[in-house]
């Protein structure tokens, strides 16, 4: 079989926490890390053992130095709590690669650490110098990329024949073989963007996009995100990959779970997704031929007395139909029904429509540069089967999330039947 799984899928499974902003937004995120960073250890003992796994020591400088690095990569929460657990599990995972005679070599581990200065526009030696002005050791990231490749390598060597998905599997994620479908949990940031906020709404998402955990980003959805789903931290339910727009389709399955979108522009706004998480399910999936949804259009963009007024038509009407009434007599121009291809809505209207089922209503898209408010309602959806997305993308997203599981289950493994004790 063809060798689905690509670097890129395996590279996302240890370095997912590299992720970070572009230069400007770095340098933000870099500085505002570091107020929060741990205060250094008095030197008497910094270099004592803090921690011991089996016959390995962690000693009181490593945690300072994981929760430093940890800091400026955006890692909500205890720290030194997040470090040494992070650290535990590095040495079981050391272990592990030396009883499977894996060593990086020096290149590759330069080469990761160089990939992970290029993710904040940065060459190595810039990114090491600004770590190292703010109290993070070279020595700290070199340590932190050699067990990411090496550990990588490992679960690639252990997992992968198992994780690639039968040809069959394949047939069956997608829906071609009438007894399976892919489903994804995602989790969504919508922010309203117009001529006057388009420079500080593109440095936010770009913020958001470099975020590293679900956490993160769901604070970021609460507060920034114009989704109804904000009140649920962005998080959406499960839903057949087929609801998606077809042009999202393919982003979504590159994502492994914890990844976020680059930020996608849409008409009025900017989108972020984060994926939660993908599996397989029984049952045909639905594909659409058409989508027939109505669009009534309310003068005044996101305001408070534009919303109050969406929310009274929302609550006294249940049908597409029932938006004839709210129309009558005013301009034919305010009200929009259309039936249309899944590829020919356009793709803030195919997001929000994806949410819904026929009745629902959406009010999180915008229009004239965010002076209209579009009130969206989903008519209904008409069925057929279609060839969807490759089966190279279903594939590799499907051994992905095998290997992440496989991967995951052995360090639990390898904890279990550790000694651990604190110092």
């Amino acid at each position: 079989m063809q060798q689905y799984l690509t670097y890129r899928h395996l590279a996302s499974l240890t370095h997912r926490s590299l992720r970070v902003a572009s230069r400007p937004a770095a340098a933000v995120l870099i500085c505002a890390a570091l107020l929060a960073s741990p205060q250094p250890a008095p030197a008497q003992g910094l270099f004592s053992p803090a921690i011991t796994v089996d016959d390995a020591v962690i000693t009181h400088y490593e945690l300072e130095q994981r929760a430093r690095f940890m800091a400026v990569l955006r890692v909500p929460g205890d720290l030194m709590e997040a470090a040494r657990k992070e650290l535990i599990n590095d040495r079981l995972k050391l272990v592990a690669m030396e009883e499977a005679g894996i060593a990086p070599s020096e290149d590759e581990i330069t080469t990761g650490m160089t990939e992970l200065a290029g993710r904040a526009n940065l060459s190595l030696n810039e990114f090491l110098s600004t770590l190292q002005e703010n109290g993070v050791d070279p020595e700290t990231v070199r340590d932190f990329s050699r067990v990411g490749i090496g550990w990588r390598d490992l679960v690639s060597a252990r997992f992968l024949a198992r994780a690639r998905p039968t040809e069959a599997e394949i047939d069956r994620a997608m829906g071609q073989a009438g007894s399976g479908s892919v489903q994804v949990l995602l989790s969504e940031i919508i922010l309203p963007i117009n001529e006057q906020n388009a420079p500080q709404v593109e440095d936010l998402a770009q913020q958001i996009a470099a975020l590293t955990t679900r956490a993160a980003f769901a604070a970021a959805a609460t507060q920034y995100s114009a989704a109804q789903s904000r009140e649920r931290g962005g998080e959406l339910n499960w839903m057949p990959l087929t609801k998606l727009p077809p042009q999202l389709q393919q982003v979504v399955l590159a994502l492994s779970p914890g990844d976020i979108t680059e930020p996608l522009p849409l008409q009025g706004a900017v989108a972020l997704f984060q994926m939660r998480g993908l599996r397989e399910v029984s049952g045909r999936a639905q594909r659409f031929a058409a989508i027939e949804y109505a669009a009534y259009y309310l003068p005044g963009g996101r305001s408070a007395a534009t919303l109050a007024k969406a929310q009274e038509i929302i609550e006294g009407t249940d049908t597409c139909d029932d938006l004839y009434g709210v129309a009558k007599g005013q301009d034919p121009s305010v009200l929009d029904r259309v039936s249309l291809s899944p590829g020919e809505i356009d793709r803030d209207i195919a997001i929000e429509l994806a949410k819904l089922d026929p009745g629902e209503t959406s009010t999180a898209v915008t229009r004239n540069n965010g002076e209209t408010l579009v009130l969206l309602r989903l008519c209904g959806r008409t069925a057929e089967l279609g060839e969807g997305e490759s089966r190279e993308t279903v594939a590799n997203a499907l051994t992905a999330q095998r290997v992440e599981s496989l991967s995951a289950s052995y360090l639990e493994q390898l904890r279990a039947d550790a000694r651990i004790e604190d110092k």
